[in-house]
């Protein structure tokens, strides 16, 4: 038996147990080669609806679809063997009802193999979230700042600054606990109230624009990444710059191919080595009109 296939996949239940345990470290993935590498190093892949903006150059979350989920889904199941990978549901797949929430939930983990589905809302989602756990599908809530409410929300900004917003978020999170989640999200909120959260539920908070006490952290692999080079968000630490790096290896790569630098003779079959002899025609810059 191989190494590989002694790798055992991170369940539903053993990151329910690592409340107030060593954090969970959590990243997105969206594709078939960053799970890969990503996959030894984290606990949880979340593909994440905020692939509508980072892979498709939508303006929110709002225009992603259950089949772009789905798609996504697949390939970043097929590129991990270790991590929980969560998918979010998107915008108006569960809203409506909890019955048709679990349809789109139940083609989620049925079409991708992933362990758990995530969804958005607070109190308001009590009922749909209650009716999925007990008919077998593992959710992660999602309170604070939700994107997929964007437009309630007036954008994208930090929830629980006033008592009111406050309240609201730390009751969202403890109805979200007590119908069945396992984990919850807490986005965009002062860290004071994460950290409140943190020790007011018993399931494990995930925190992005929370709080370090938070029981585990997410973010956006190409924020962390540098790969966004006009804005960073205020959450984020960049770990690399690799927008930059791109921009200067593609620069290096056109100026070799404008230049015929690139392919060379070791990059080419039937090519013998030695000088390369130029096409009829192929004029340089010391040849006359």
């Amino acid at each position: 038996m191989s190494a590989q296939s002694d790798i055992k996949r991170l369940t539903v239940p053993q990151m329910r147990a690592r409340k107030g345990e060593v954090p969970i470290v959590s990243l997105t993935a969206y594709t078939t080669p960053m799970a890969r590498l990503l996959d030894p190093l984290v606990d949880i892949l979340l593909v994440g609806d905020s692939l509508g903006m980072v892979v498709y150059g939508l303006e929110s979350t709002l225009g992603v679809t259950l089949e772009m989920m789905i798609a996504h889904g697949q390939a970043v199941m097929r590129g991990s063997q270790r991590a929980c990978v969560v998918v979010d549901m998107p915008f108006g797949t569960y809203q409506e009802s909890p019955q048709i929430a679990f349809r789109a939930a139940a083609r989620l983990l049925a079409e991708t193999g992933a362990q758990a589905v995530k969804l958005e809302g607070g109190a308001e989602m009590a009922d749909t979230i209650a009716f999925l756990t007990a008919r077998g599908v593992p959710v992660m809530g999602h309170v604070g700042l939700t994107p997929q409410a964007v437009n309630v929300l007036g954008g994208f900004r930090t929830q629980g600054r006033d008592e009111g917003t406050a309240r609201r978020v730390l009751t969202d999170a403890e109805v979200v606990a007590t119908a069945g989640a396992f984990a919850v999200v807490v986005e965009g909120t002062v860290e004071s109230l994460a950290r409140e959260i943190t020790t007011r539920i018993p399931i494990p908070t995930i925190g992005i624009g929370a709080s370090p006490y938070c029981d585990g952290q997410v973010l956006v692999v190409d924020d962390l990444l540098g790969v966004f080079t006009d804005f960073t968000p205020k959450f984020v630490r960049r770990y690399a710059e690799l927008g930059p790096q791109i921009t200067a290896a593609v620069t290096a790569y056109a100026v070799d191919v404008r230049q015929r630098r690139f392919p060379g003779p070791e990059h080419c079959v039937g090519v013998p080595p030695g000088p390369r002899v130029r096409p009829a025609g192929e004029r340089t810059r010391g040849d006359g009109p």
